[in-house]
């Protein structure tokens, strides 16, 4: 018999209550605490975590006097173990009801506000039936309780047990109302103006006046916490604001917004925003509807996660 022979049979003769024990006590950290939860004595839950490494031949805890602690294999046992017992109870779930499950999306809230709600009747009016639950803030969604099946972050996606794609390649340039602009017709303008900063975003000022070749200014009279303030006070002609052309799309679509230096400097260019949803077999077939209609409304190919 070869060795992945030998793993399945020893798979196999891992009863289920077993892996319940284990996410319990790795989860909590403690057998006593996992006793409690799961309703059993804190020797059931030792003698069961004993059983199961014997069975897969694998330390999962190390214990001392006062505390246990998981392995480093322990820990990659972890992840899987609750990857799928989280699978099953969505299996569970998805099997009882009558109706389909609704898609739950979660956005960063400029992305949300600026870009994506004005495009969203396009994805209503399209798929009528898929029953959307939207929210946006700026905690990342919390797919371990299940609350979210998709999430549009801002910045690099924190977690790696996830699926990320990256989303389209957002432009910078500096962007002020059309009065404001007769005034600006060199980089060297801006200095005569009130720039606008946003301190949420990654890339500001500073980075786009270096890019240029330029000393940036030591003061901001104006710092909002959120792009759409920022543009908003920008369009109302308070002053030059620096931001991603695609949150500003809408703006400079119907000219309340302009961008007066882009012919004779250079955009910083990066990735801005990333989907990300959990690694799992089943996949919620609303969610994979909304992917493709995102990627489609950004011009972005297929993922490699669909190959």
């Amino acid at each position: 018999m070869n060795e992945h022979n030998s793993l399945i049979q020893q798979l196999r003769r891992v009863p289920l209550s077993s892996l319940r024990v284990f996410e319990s006590a790795g989860r909590t950290g403690s057998f006593i605490q996992a006793a409690q939860e799961l309703g059993i004595s804190p020797s059931a839950v030792s003698h069961s975590i004993r059983k199961l490494e014997e069975s897969i031949d694998i330390q999962l805890f190390e214990r001392t006097t006062r505390e246990v602690n998981l392995t480093l294999k322990g820990r990659l046992l972890m992840e899987h173990v609750q990857r799928g017992l989280d699978e099953m109870q969505r299996g569970f779930m998805l099997a009882k009801t009558e109706e389909p499950p609704p898609l739950r999306l979660h956005t960063a809230p400029s992305f949300g506000m600026l870009w994506l709600m004005p495009r969203l009747s396009r994805f209503v009016q399209a798929h009528p039936s898929v029953d959307l639950r939207f929210s946006a803030s700026t905690d990342y969604a919390q797919f371990e309780n299940d609350d979210f099946d998709l999430d549009v972050v801002y910045g690099e996606p924190r977690s790696s047990l996830h699926e990320r794609v990256p989303l389209a390649v957002e432009h910078l340039t500096p962007l002020c109302s059309p009065e404001l602009a007769s005034s600006i017709r060199s980089p060297q303008d801006l200095y005569e103006h009130r720039l606008i900063q946003c301190d949420v975003q990654m890339l500001q000022w500073k980075g786009w006046f270096e890019a240029n070749h330029l000393m940036p200014p030591h003061h901001y009279a104006l710092r909002f916490d959120r792009s759409n303030m920022a543009l908003t006070a920008a369009a109302n002609g308070m002053g030059v604001v620096l931001e991603s052309t695609l949150l500003a799309e809408r703006e400079l679509a119907n000219g309340t917004l302009v961008a007066p230096l882009r012919s004779v400097t250079d955009d910083i260019q990066y990735i801005g925003h990333y989907l990300v949803y959990p690694k799992r077999r089943t996949r919620h077939e609303a969610a994979e509807v909304f992917k493709k209609w995102l990627l489609d409304e950004l011009g972005v190919g297929p993922s490699p996660a669909d190959g």
